[in-house]
């Protein structure tokens, strides 16, 4: 990639070998390293059509366990994520607008009022041509899980179609007016051997009746990352992602209301920096230095010592106050 780099005043070219600690420094640097202006991004051939799935689990533990079984496999399923479903009245009925249930009676008597929920969605790739063999494919996955029977919902649908699931759900929201929102978002990064211990709380204790929009979760395998990047992750090598992608209602006062949902989110912070979980937070907010250095633990140092090569005059986004003054001596300056 190509990017503006701050300390020469000059663009250059960086990749994985040429200018390599520059690329690994932009890489979670949150804009502190320099500006990138180009990105070269590899490509394949892609599929003509996806079988998208999703199951429900009522307990938490089978849920995350079916997950990290799923991403420790080298043959299963193209894409998988997770999202946990709190209190949604006549889910199964607004599944079926795109998704077909398996066994249509059982799932029509399943109800989903008043519970919470974890659904596990998966996805397989393929080509017309290959129809037989993914429905193979899928049948064996599948029969590996603990997911509740009745909840099995299929739909055959393009890879474009697939792709721009999300997309739908703007189009949707806008309709409504619920789109130019405050989004008050919090991810969190959750140590394996923690995520039993932070379900049991948040989703047992804190978020029990709401949770104003989605909850993603699913697991991630550190050991394929580059620890030379910027990103700061808890210290076990498989760790979970927990995503509260909430939207708030600019006027309410209630629990849809934006001071509300922010209390919640110093709910679930508090019980983790109270319980020692390690988490960490992706794309955090800070306001002092101090809690940066907290946030980095053990890559702070490093962390400043690419500031001063790249940024010494602390130039690049000042608002994160990471570095609110130059780590260079001017006659004007003051040091960090």
């Amino acid at each position: 990639m190509s990017l503006l780099d701050a300390g020469k005043g000059e663009v250059v070219t960086c990749s994985d070998t040429q200018n390599s600690e520059l690329f690994y420094a932009v890489l979670g640097g949150l804009g502190q390293f320099g500006i990138i202006t180009r990105a070269r991004i590899s490509l394949e051939p892609s599929p003509k059509m996806v079988k998208w799935i999703r199951v429900l689990y009522s307990d938490f533990v089978i849920f995350t366990k079916d997950q990290e079984k799923l991403i420790s496999s080298d043959n299963a399923f193209d894409y998988i994520e997770g999202f946990v479903i709190i209190n949604r009245t006549g889910l199964i009925n607004n599944w079926r607008l795109s998704f077909n249930p398996k066994d249509p009676l059982r799932a029509s008597e399943f109800n989903s009022e008043g519970r919470t929920l974890f659904c596990l969605e998966m996805a397989l790739y393929f080509n017309p041509e290959e129809s037989d063999t993914i429905n193979l494919k899928m049948e064996s996955l599948l029969s590996k899980l603990d997911y509740i029977p009745s909840t099995v919902f299929l739909s055959d649908v393009s890879y474009v179609e697939f792709l721009d699931r999300v997309h739908v759900s703007e189009i949707n929201l806008r309709a409504k007016g619920l789109w130019e929102v405050p989004h008050p978002w919090m991810n969190l990064l959750i140590p394996n051997s923690r995520i039993h211990d932070f379900g049991r709380e948040v989703f047992g204790k804190i978020l029990t009746d709401t949770s104003n929009g989605p909850i993603l979760i699913y697991p991630v395998n550190k050991s394929r990352w580059n620890n030379r990047t910027s990103m700061v992750t808890p210290d076990e090598d498989e760790l979970f992602l927990v995503a509260f992608l909430s939207s708030a209602m600019p006027s309410s006062t209630g629990p849809d209301g934006l001071e509300q949902i922010l209390t919640q989110h110093r709910r679930i912070l508090e019980f983790c920096e109270s319980a020692q979980m390690g988490v960490k937070q992706y794309l955090p907010h800070y306001t002092t230095q101090k809690e940066w250095q907290t946030h980095f633990s053990l890559k702070w140092e490093n962390f400043v010592q690419r500031k001063m090569d790249y940024d010494p005059l602390a130039i690049l986004a000042p608002g994160q106050k990471i570095f609110t003054k130059p780590l260079i001596h001017f006659p004007d300056h003051q040091p960090l």
